[in-house]
């Protein structure tokens, strides 16, 4: 799994810093240079199609590492394993 989770550090995408909900769409917008605001309104609208917003959204909001390399579902293994 650490070679998983070292490969998705490698990626330049992090979660960005304007985080309203998981930070998703501020990380889209930091690496697209988009207004947030419009990346916001897209992903709302990606709700509207169940089966390609939400569970798309829920994958990315554990895979994608924080600003500070930390990515969440390595988190909840390791607490769950605890």
């Amino acid at each position: 799994m650490e070679s998983i989770y070292n490969s998705l550090r490698a990626v330049r995408f992090r979660r960005g810093p304007k985080r309203l909900a998981g930070g998703i769409a501020g990380g889209i917008a930091r690496s697209t240079g988009w207004d947030v605001s419009i990346i916001r309104i897209a992903i709302l609208l990606s709700f509207v199609l169940p089966f390609i917003g939400v569970p798309l959204y829920l994958v990315l909001w554990l895979l994608l590492p924080f600003q500070d390399d930390t990515i969440p579902l390595e988190r909840i293994i390791k607490t769950a394993r605890r």
